[in-house]
């Protein structure tokens, strides 16, 4: 049997820093996030064309998942204990661990550092190793009629949210940040099988979210930004250290804030 190797063309930069949170397929949330590219495919030539797509295909590796393939796996979707095979799902743990998304292409900007794309719809991790880009093609890629195996008898299990009193402005979030953070978590990220009344967490940008589901309503009762958590803990630590003689503003470089 033959091997192939496959180069890493550039890096996502996305606002997941974990997996838990991310939509189970792109489009769904109208997450952005930025595409860089590594020389020598930061060639502008290579991208000549392609400002003229309203959308793209996103070839990318599951960095995060382990290197066993199997041959039957549990989507969470059917609820973590029914088995189809690795080839009728979508899940990571495959021969290859490639995966592959519909993005929104925004914008192309051109750095120094050679073409980034904008990009909007976004469903990897942040630091996803890319592969390959290829334009969408409305005609071919488009199959309005096609049946989609299992995902075709779940019913639609987006879920109310709402948010404590107090939470969005005790942690200054920006209306367009909280919107998003409540289409995430619409969309339910749980596994089927975990039940009411769980406090979830997920991290989005520097942001904690903590949240608990009941009765198919989602309450949000926690939003914190690491970088303040990060800031009080080490002040924290200055004070009782005893270290007041030395200048404040020492410990701000040293954290970069």
């Amino acid at each position: 049997m033959d091997t192939y190797s496959i180069k890493q063309i550039g890096i996502v930069r996305s606002c997941f820093p974990e997996k838990f949170g991310i939509p189970r397929q792109a489009g769904l949330v109208e997450t952005e996030g930025r595409i860089e590219f590594y020389p020598p495919y930061n060639d502008r030539n290579a991208f000549k064309g392609l400002e003229d797509c309203s959308h793209i295909w996103v070839l990318w590796l599951f960095s995060e998942s382990d290197d066993e393939w199997r041959p039957m796996v549990r989507p969470p979707r059917l609820g973590g204990n029914t088995k189809v095979g690795v080839f009728a799902s979508r899940s990571p743990f495959r021969p290859n661990s490639i995966g592959m998304s519909c993005v929104e292409l925004k914008s192309i900007e051109m750095t120094d550092k050679g073409p980034v794309l904008v990009v909007s719809g976004l469903d990897m991790l942040d630091g996803t190793p890319v592969i390959d880009i290829k334009p969408y093609n409305r005609a071919g890629d488009c199959r309005p009629e096609a049946a989609c195996g299992f995902t075709d008898s779940i019913e639609d299990d987006t879920i109310a949210v709402v948010v404590t009193e107090g939470v969005a402005e005790s942690s200054g979030i920006s209306e367009e940040d909280l919107q998003i953070i409540k289409e995430l978590i619409a969309k339910n990220p749980r596994p089927r099988y975990q039940d009411d009344g769980r406090k979830y967490g997920m991290k989005y940008k520097n942001l904690n979210i903590r949240f608990k589901v009941e009765r198919d309503k989602a309450m949000i009762d926690e939003i914190t930004d690491e970088e303040v958590i990060v800031a009080n803990e080490a002040y924290d630590e200055y004070v009782q250290n005893g270290e007041k003689s030395r200048p404040i503003s020492e410990l701000w470089k040293e954290l970069d804030l």
